[in-house]
């Protein structure tokens, strides 16, 4: 899986299907499987914040249904797959969650991190180890604006030494955040054993086509797990693929890749509702998904995730202006057997 991983991957944080009256769809989840898979991504990371975290609230208890339909649907159809299950809350709940993770044949895990500073850093990696005890960890440094927290560089340095550690998905919207982790990654002995995967949805390819030099040679950021990859997903995937030809020296196609950069930052403006402190972005996210027929709705369990007024003319007039951004015409080909 290490290698799987370095090799740079394509990962879509995947959305939860829910009909017009909030209930869980089944059908439709396990079609987002099927698209994601067909699309070419390496990879599903399911039970995350674009899942929505209120999966795990006694009122709705989808944790356990989400996780087993996606679970079952990429046995039958999704191939080599890597299976991410995202685990949260204090140790007993994540290890809890790791646990059922493993029991549903799942790879690794999304250690995210704890809400509303009430683990201090020592004790996160104390909830890091315990964890990792069960499943593989990736660690997780989610941007402030949507429920994560600032984390030092100590923090790091320590999360990066815990064995069982195989990956960081780096999301803190920050450059110098950013640089802590990679440097951290770097100077801890386990580089070779650690995946690096942006998750800074608005710098996409600047962080996959930035070389870090280390006495061994370049080091890049492996690969993408991303909701914002969780649409366009197959666009991603040749967009990753001009990105491991330029790291190679392409030059005609570094021109084609630095025009695209911009663009795909408007497009995940638009999706993620950066002009609003990002409230509407799991909203963003499920309108463009419900508007190509892969969601039954755009209701998330929360009355607080909705689209922003504007928001969703801001996203159709982004996939106009760059239609290379849109798996419109893949979908439209290959949706109903998504759904067979």
């Amino acid at each position: 899986m290490l290698a799987t991983l370095r090799a740079g991957l394509v990962v879509p944080a995947m959305p939860l299907a829910l009909d017009d009256d909030r209930r869980f769809d089944e059908h439709y989840q396990a079609a987002l499987a099927n698209y994601y898979a067909a699309a070419g991504a390496g990879g599903i990371a399911v039970a995350v914040h674009t899942t929505q975290f209120e999966i795990r609230d006694p009122a709705t208890r989808l944790l356990e249904p989400v996780l087993e339909v996606v679970a079952d649907t990429l046995a039958r159809t999704g191939g080599d797959l890597i299976r991410i299950a995202g685990v949260a809350g204090p140790t007993g709940q994540a290890v809890a969650e790791a646990r059922l993770a493993e029991h549903l044949g799942y790879d690794a895990v999304l250690l995210c991190p704890p809400m509303g500073g009430a683990m201090d850093e020592p004790g996160m990696l104390d909830r890091a180890r315990a964890v990792a005890e069960v499943l593989p960890v990736i660690g997780f440094y989610l941007q402030e604006a949507v429920g994560g927290r600032r984390l030092s560089a100590e923090f790091w340095r320590g999360f990066a030494e815990i064995e069982g550690v195989v990956a960081i998905k780096i999301a803190p919207f920050d450059r110098y955040r950013t640089l802590d982790v990679v440097s951290a990654v770097l100077e801890s002995g386990r580089a070779d054993r650690i995946a690096l995967y942006t998750g800074n949805d608005d710098n996409i390819v600047h962080d996959l086509t930035t070389p870090f030099e280390t006495p061994d040679g370049d080091r890049w950021i492996d690969g993408g797990l991303l909701g914002q990859w969780a649409v366009g997903t197959n666009a991603a995937v040749r967009l990753m693929e001009l990105v491991r030809a330029v790291r190679a020296g392409d030059a005609a196609k570094a021109d084609l890749l630095s025009r695209r950069a911009p663009q795909l930052t408007v497009a995940n403006a638009a999706v993620f509702d950066a002009a609003n402190a990002f409230r509407g972005c799991i909203a963003g996210v499920n309108y463009v998904l419900w508007r190509q027929g892969l969601l039954p709705s755009i209701r998330c369990l929360s009355d607080r995730e909705v689209l922003s007024p504007g928001q969703a003319e801001a996203i159709d007039d982004a996939f106009r202006r760059y239609p290379w951004l849109s798996d419109d015409d893949f979908v439209n080909e290959h949706r109903h057997g998504w759904f067979a």
